[in-house]
């Protein structure tokens, strides 16, 4: 079942006798367990019938033992597992033998939900497709990087706002692809601003203290214009504030810039925007700063800062390097580049 789809059916109170939410993405598995926390009992219900345990803590016959109690004055009782992969010490959870015979025999007023946090469970296991036909298997994935603008602008519908293609740019490239992250500052950023407004970059700074200004997102279009100075400004702004600047977070994106770029060097077409866009995974907003890019880099070129990426990745990380911090590796690291 899709994220959707679960949170619809929980709206509905159709509820199933267990859940396991499993994946690299935990802000789904998060948000289906609170979710549940939160609406399955009322609150006088959540007394004697609702039991949040942690991994770290139980064995499985435990929560086995906990499952198979009956609720007391509620139609349901609610056992939550949360960090359940902490007791994936010696045996595979879907291996285990008692797990496995509890799906069996489901108490069928039990909610129970096993929250299994940064790991897949396989997919090909019988443990799986039991899951499936008894209850709620879920498998939260990792968004791609060039998923995230499109996951911010969905996100901030929602809520009856907009978010202008820059703004939701700056916001992905400063935050990247952790989901709890962005959903933090963008909650912190709507408090102060009216329903229905327009999120802009200088919404942003002034909100969240991402600079419009001097962030990767216009190092990269500085780069891409060959604005020597302007990118200049940036890197000695970064060096002055390097706590918000990581060399390991900036040197990563602008990787991912450099190799969009190499893409487009082999595409035939590059009049048609609307596949420049698709094989490249961007927005249509920026082909043009990427097609502007592409007639300043020549694939050698490219080729050649690749080689200086990886060189100064690695003196970012104390090889080959003695004394220079962050600050004045990524200025070198420009420079080379833009000459």
């Amino acid at each position: 079942m899709t994220f959707e789809a679960i949170i619809s059916d929980l709206k509905n109170k159709i509820y199933h006798p267990i859940y396991v939410l499993s994946g690299e993405e935990p802000f789904y598995i998060d948000e289906i367990a609170d979710y549940i926390e939160a609406h399955t009992l009322t609150e006088d219900e959540k007394e004697f019938n609702q039991t949040i345990l942690y991994g770290k803590d139980v064995s499985i016959p435990l929560i086995i033992d906990y499952a198979k109690r009956f609720p007391m004055m509620a139609n349901y009782q609610v056992v939550i597992i949360k960090e359940a992969q902490d007791m994936d010490k010696n045996e595979k959870l879907e291996k285990d033998e008692v797990l496995n015979a509890y799906l069996d025999h489901l108490q069928e007023s039990t909610i129970l939900v096993i929250c299994y946090k940064y790991k897949k469970i396989d997919g090909r296991s019988s443990f799986k497709k039991n899951v499936e036909k008894k209850g709620v298997f879920f498998e939260s994935k990792k968004l791609y990087e060039n998923e995230i603008p499109k996951w911010i602008s969905d996100y901030l519908l929602k809520k009856q706002y907009q978010i202008t293609p820059n703004a939701c740019k700056l916001l992905s490239d400063f935050l990247g692809n952790d989901l709890q992250k962005i959903v933090n500052e963008i909650n912190k950023l709507i408090i102060n601003v009216p329903l229905g407004t327009s999120i802009t970059p200088e919404i942003i700074e002034e909100n969240i203290g991402i600079s419009k200004d001097f962030n990767i997102f216009e190092l990269q279009k500085a780069i891409g214009n060959k604005d020597i100075l302007k990118a200049m400004q940036i890197v000695n702004y970064f060096a002055a504030n390097p706590k918000d600047n990581p060399n390991i977070k900036n040197l990563t994106i602008l990787n991912g810039f450099f190799t969009k770029l190499l893409m487009l060097t082999d595409l035939s077409d590059k009049s048609n925007k609307n596949l420049v866009a698709s094989t490249l995974g961007i927005s249509p907003f920026f082909v043009n700063d990427f097609l502007t890019a592409s007639r300043h880099y020549s694939k050698d070129k490219l080729i050649h800062i690749f080689s200086l990426l990886r060189e100064y990745d690695v003196k970012s990380k104390g090889v080959d390097n003695l004394s220079a911090n962050d600050g004045e590796l990524m200025k070198e690291l420009v420079y080379k580049i833009l000459h």
